[in-house]
């Protein structure tokens, strides 16, 4: 099975270090981005699992990066994990309402960080998993046509 790819995507090159430094444990390829509009780059030709997405960035912020990949069928199932050091209710509701699927606050808790990664991961594969079945089952069906039902 191909390892799970991860994109970390902040501005902040001592950010970016560090979240790689603390996946190293998990089974990844790790690609960066250090703005919004780089990260919609990445998306296409990474194709990532999972994005560590930083709110304050230049570009594009990462709200409008996060409303942007959940609208487009193509991306919406990219995990997503907002990672920022903002943590007014007000930035938690735009989050959710963007359509992340977790969100972090800075300073970053590595075995929180971890926890939090392997299970997008899990829940990603999941959903990978269920797709690929229901894709399999259309396809039994429409090879056996309306006799087959």
């Amino acid at each position: 099975m191909a390892a799970n790819r991860i994109l970390i995507a902040d501005d902040n090159q001592t950010n970016v270090e560090l979240l790689e430094t603390f996946l190293l444990s998990v089974d990844c390829e790790i690609e960066m981005a250090y703005d919004g509009a780089e990260t919609l780059e990445k998306v296409k030709s990474f194709q990532p699992d999972l994005i560590l997405l930083d709110i304050m960035m230049p570009k594009l912020n990462g709200f409008e990066v996060c409303k942007t990949l959940k609208s487009n069928p193509e991306t919406s199932q990219i995990m997503i994990l907002m990672v920022t050091a903002l943590n007014e209710l007000g930035d938690i509701e735009r989050a959710v309402e963007a359509g992340c699927d977790d969100f972090l606050s800075k300073p970053i808790n590595k075995v929180e960080l971890l926890k939090r990664v392997k299970n997008m991961l899990r829940l990603h594969s999941v959903a990978d998993e269920l797709e690929r079945l229901r894709l399999y089952i259309d396809s039994m069906e429409a090879q056996q046509g309306p006799q087959g039902k």
